[in-house]
């Protein structure tokens, strides 16, 4: 459970990440905006998270130029991350399974992934030295409201998961003619 909590929370930093990259590679093709007021911003509903941000053109750039420094890199790390799960995976699909070659292309793929965390990391620590101290308050709100509504969603999808588990099989039980949960207010008629 803590392992998921720590995936999600490293992908959606990684999302957070993009987001940010895309939206600074709009910015430099797109005219300047006046920035959005935070009235303005709570009417829409919240608004865009990056916009929300209220990042400076300056900011914009030096984030950008952060993506691309570590593009190359990042795209090396994960081929690496994919070679050593295919190579995982031919191990175990192997007729007769060496454990030896299965725990060293297990430790392979454990330091490739290691390493795309360490990118991350880094990615976003540098992008975090790029905001002001009100913009870093304002990231870890947005990010804990999305971390609720994520628990909200996986909550709601596990009841409704529930609930179809408990569910009998209805399926062709009826001939479609009448509702298959009837009334209860309404009184049975029976023939005289």
């Amino acid at each position: 459970m803590k392992h998921n909590r720590n995936i999600f929370t490293s992908f959606a930093a990684l999302v957070f990440i993009s987001a940010i990259a895309a939206c600074s590679v709009s910015y430099g093709q797109a005219q300047q905006q006046p920035p959005v007021s935070a009235e303005h911003q709570q009417g829409a509903g919240g608004g865009d998270p990056i916009r929300q941000l209220n990042l400076t053109p300056a900011q914009r750039e030096q984030i950008r130029s952060i993506r691309q420094q570590t593009n190359i890199e990042r795209a090396a790390i994960n081929q690496r991350v994919g070679d050593a799960n295919r190579a995982l995976e031919a191990a175990l699909d192997s007729d007769n399974p060496d454990e030896a070659a299965v725990e060293q292309r297990m430790k392979d793929l454990a330091a490739a992934q290691a390493d795309a965390m360490r990118m991350r990391v880094s990615t976003e620590v540098k992008i975090r030295r790029v905001l002001t101290v009100e913009q870093r308050t304002l990231l870890r709100s947005l990010r804990q409201q999305a971390r609720e509504m994520q628990r909200e969603r996986f909550e709601m999808r596990d009841q409704r998961q529930r609930r179809r588990e408990n569910l009998p099989n209805l399926r062709n039980q009826r001939n479609g003619v009448a509702p298959l949960f009837p009334r209860q207010d309404i009184q049975r008629r029976t023939r005289p």
